[in-house]
């Protein structure tokens, strides 16, 4: 999952990735439109990797609820979460976190978290990460060392 530097920011629509940092203002660019804008101490900023979905006994990072999906899915954009009832929001969310704390988390925020799914799905920013493969790239380096003839 490719979500660092990846903002939201409230009162804006969308998702931002992060350009550069000033003394005042954070250089955001809008995912969707390429806009770049500056974005002031004062607005209410919030990094993707930093939030988390309150359970009943802890909290979830937004990451493993995005994988839950992912899995769920099998890759592929959920359904328009503003054109489902919040009777379906709520027994989707339930099915992909079935212990979250529903007197804390809103209707609101099952529908944010998901229409950030979709959008960060479609710029291409969520990818399985295998555990399998992260291990791989060791081993290869260590046999990609063997093949290189030694300096006479």
């Amino acid at each position: 999952m490719d979500i660092k530097g990846i903002l939201t920011i409230a009162g804006q629509g969308g998702l931002f990735r992060m350009i550069s940092q000033g003394k005042n203002a954070v250089i955001v660019e809008h995912l969707d439109t390429g806009k770049r804008m500056p974005s002031y101490a004062s607005a209410r900023i919030s990094q993707l990797e930093d939030i988390s979905i309150y359970t009943q006994d802890d909290e979830l990072p937004l990451t493993e609820i995005f994988k839950r999906i992912m899995v769920g899915e099998q890759e592929k954009e959920i359904p328009d979460p503003r054109k489902l009832s919040n009777e379906q929001l709520k027994n989707y969310f339930n099915g992909l976190v079935p212990d979250y704390d529903t007197d804390r988390v809103y209707v609101s925020d099952i529908k944010k978290v998901l229409l950030w799914y979709n959008e960060l799905l479609k710029h291409g920013l969520l990818h399985k990460e295998p555990e399998a493969e992260e291990e791989n790239p060791e081993e290869s380096e260590e046999t990609g060392t063997q093949d290189i003839p030694a300096a006479e």
